[in-house]
């Protein structure tokens, strides 16, 4: 919106109407199209409609990073006006109250400095981002990096275009049918007592598989995907380009990178289906040439469920509003940490299995969650 000035009484009314309109000093944000995507739960914003949340902003308990507060000057609608001279000197004594501290000042100097506008950016927004980040070079990583409330256009063609764009019930509607056909079929084949493992190489040793070991090869199979789902998200993800090579900063923004930028872009927090299948069907292949097939479908098939919960995790970590206390609103707020301030550490989403022997946790910080 256009910086403009607002009055008490329009603040008052825009809240009593339910748009959940904040203040930061005397400066006036619509916060009303996040409040459902704050980690801190849609009640933490709405209780806060018509106050002054700088004291929240800065800790404790949660001293919010420069990219959140980045974050929040794309909703910045005006100036508060003063309601009268009394309360115009306590707006100002609560201001010079915040202004003393060090890290306040430095903060906020840091997302004034840098703050979003598709007019300034260092790309053109009104054209497909995949071709020019590549040219960004040395200030790829920094500008990637800096999270903003918008939609993003990769390819010239619609078709392409729509092709990498994704709804979530799509991941459901293509792999749930086959997860739950293979799970059948594989137990029905175990049940048939005529898998042998090892026979192809020694008659003396060869292991029967009876059917009740279709589910800790499936759980096997989880544990697969979650190592997968960690290096994957670790080395290939958030692969460190080099400035000088355009096409991996292209590649690596086609892969992850455009999420990291446009976090909330509902249409890319899911693979498509075409992509993901080039990992999942080599996978398939090669199970089923080096373990008998009942055994190494039992194995993939828990691997795609893995998959499945995954992507339907990481869509609601950022969509979904979990149970304050609960372990989905930790893992949320671990997850926007990730986004905001802690990227190169915190690769695991459905868990932090991994993160921790391989030391990438994101530490316990109770002064700068978010």
């Amino acid at each position: 919106m256009d910086s403009r000035r607002v009055s008490p009484a329009e603040l008052r009314l825009k809240c009593s109407a339910g748009t959940c309109w904040v203040l930061v000093g005397d400066k006036v944000y619509d916060v009303s199209g996040f409040v459902k995507l704050h980690p801190g739960g849609e009640r933490l914003l709405r209780d806060r409609a018509g106050e002054d949340i700088q004291a929240e902003l800065h800790g404790p308990p949660h001293r919010h990073s420069n990219n959140a507060l980045r974050w929040l000057e794309q909703y910045y609608v005006g100036q508060l006006e003063a309601e009268s001279p009394a309360t115009n000197q306590q707006n100002q004594n609560e201001r010079n109250q915040y202004s003393s501290s060090t890290d306040h000042n430095n903060a906020l100097s840091g997302f004034h400095f840098k703050t979003f506008s598709p007019k300034t950016d260092l790309v053109d927004w009104e054209k497909p981002l995949l071709w020019q980040v590549g040219h960004l070079r040395e200030k790829y990583d920094e500008w990637v990096h800096q999270p903003v409330d918008q939609p993003i256009r990769l390819f010239h063609s619609d078709f392409v275009e729509s092709c990498s764009k994704t709804a979530w019930y799509i991941v459901l509607a293509v792999w749930a049918p086959v997860v739950f056909y293979l799970s059948w079929y594989c137990l029905t084949e175990l049940a048939k007592g005529n898998t042998i493992l090892f026979s192809s190489i020694t008659k003396d040793y060869s292991v029967p598989i009876p059917m009740f070991c279709f589910f800790p090869l499936f759980s096997i199979g989880v544990m697969f995907w979650t190592l997968m789902e960690y290096g994957i998200h670790r080395f290939v993800f958030h692969m460190n380009p080099p400035a000088s090579n355009y096409y991996l900063i292209t590649l690596h923004f086609m892969l992850h990178g455009q999420h990291h930028k446009a976090p909330f872009d509902s249409s890319r927090l899911v693979f498509p289906p075409v992509p993901a299948s080039i990992v999942i069907i080599p996978l398939y292949i090669v199970l089923q040439k080096i373990l008998p097939v009942p055994v190494g479908l039992s194995i993939f098939v828990g691997g795609l469920f893995g998959y499945v919960v995954y992507d339907m995790t990481h869509y609601y970590l950022h969509y979904g509003c979990p149970r304050k206390g609960s372990y989905l609103a930790w893992l949320k707020s671990y997850h926007v940490r990730h986004h905001f301030e802690h990227q190169k550490s915190g690769f695991g989403i459905t868990s932090t299995l991994w993160d921790r022997p391989f030391k990438t946790l994101i530490p316990e910080n109770k002064d700068k969650d978010y």
